[in-house]
């Protein structure tokens, strides 16, 4: 393991996953490294998606990237949650304006056959460790980097609608004519992200999110037999086996759209929830109950208001949230066709607001 990187200058973010106290608030944004960034959509130019993803000097550039505009408190690795399928032996192509596809989608359970049985992720996703270790030595310390997974059930419904979809009524319907194969599924997508995230860490990730962005597609009940379990898993045992070689790596949940999940979230082992912009945050933190930090959740579409209508919507976040156990970001990731001054607007209002409130505590 790579023990030589350099020293960590800013930790605010990661003291704010813990519970710590902090001068300012934190902020990154998700999609950080995206389409809006004029940089970003010249260096990708003409080159698929995928192999963008299997260059750990690609990766690394990229992810570095917004760091060089906006004074970030995190930053995440570039990639994709689409990697895990890929290692499992699926096919996944990047369609221009269709987003990602999947030609030969699951249709029936005799298809979980084609999925590998075992799957060695130091194998198969070594090009994600390389570019997080590569991304932990250039990007010196500035500040942390966080590893990041898709969880089971979102990778589920990739895997068996084949793109994005409006109703998920593919997926779903598993969930009711095959609830054990399903389960069987999501038990072996949970093997390969336990993996996945340790070899993260392995490699120099300093922070975990696993992102569960089709739970709002199921009720609660499903959520809790199909979502729930397996997040819980997979934060208990990544921190078990972390804490027998002594780390401590914190860990992100975003169920986006699960408001009925909140309480349960907040028990999952999970240090931080991550919360999209439909959630009052007074509501979220009475849910949670104090047990874990939160993170988010500002309506990415308030990038397009004005400059002072941004530092206002920011204050009253923060207002809501409080300046301690909270890490200020955008309720989903950010959109291609977003103007960088806004983003700058935006991290230059919580680290400015949030200084204000707390010398007024």
């Amino acid at each position: 393991i790579p023990k030589d990187f350099p020293q960590l200058k800013n930790d605010t973010f990661l003291r704010a996953a813990r519970g710590e106290q902090t001068q300012h608030v934190p902020v990154w944004c998700m999609r950080q490294a995206g389409r809006y960034l004029p940089e970003f959509r010249e260096f990708r130019a003409g080159k698929d998606f995928f192999d963008t993803c299997r260059s750990p000097e690609a990766c690394c550039e990229l992810t570095l990237q917004p760091l060089r505009r906006f004074d970030f408190d995190a930053s995440i690795i570039f990639s994709d949650i689409l990697v895990v399928p890929q290692a499992m032996g699926m096919e996944v192509q990047m369609v221009p304006g269709k987003g990602p596809t999947f030609p030969d989608p699951l249709k029936d359970p005799e298809d979980l056959q084609r999925l590998k049985t075992k799957v060695d992720v130091q194998k198969e996703l070594d090009y994600v460790f390389k570019a997080i270790t590569l991304t932990r030595h250039k990007i010196e310390g500035k500040v942390p980097l966080i590893g990041f997974t898709g969880a089971p059930w979102t990778l589920m419904s990739y895997m068996i609608e084949g793109s994005g979809s409006k109703t998920f009524s593919k997926v779903k319907s598993w969930l009711y004519r095959y609830p054990e194969v399903s389960h069987m599924l999501l038990k072996r997508l949970t093997d390969v992200i336990v993996d996945y995230l340790l070899g993260q860490v392995a490699a120099g990730a300093q922070a975990l999110q696993v992102f569960e962005s089709h739970a709002g597609i199921l009720g609660p009940v499903e959520f809790k037999a199909f979502c729930l379990p397996y997040l819980r898993d997979i934060a208990r045992r990544v921190k078990d086996q972390l804490k027998e070689t002594g780390q401590d790596v914190p860990m992100i949940v975003f169920a986006k759209d699960a408001h009925y999940g909140l309480e349960d979230l907040s028990q999952s082992y999970y240090d931080v929830v991550s919360l999209d912009w439909t959630i009052d945050p007074r509501l979220a933190r009475e849910q949670t109950g104090g047990k874990v930090s939160l993170q988010g959740n500002m309506d990415p579409c308030a990038l397009y208001a004005p400059k002072e209508r941004i530092s206002e919507i920011v204050k009253t976040m923060l207002e809501g949230f409080g300046t301690q156990r909270y890490i200020a970001n955008l309720g989903h990731g950010m959109y291609p066709d977003m103007d960088p001054e806004s983003v700058a607007a935006f991290v230059e209002a919580v680290h400015k607001h949030s200084r204000q409130m707390n010398k007024q505590q």
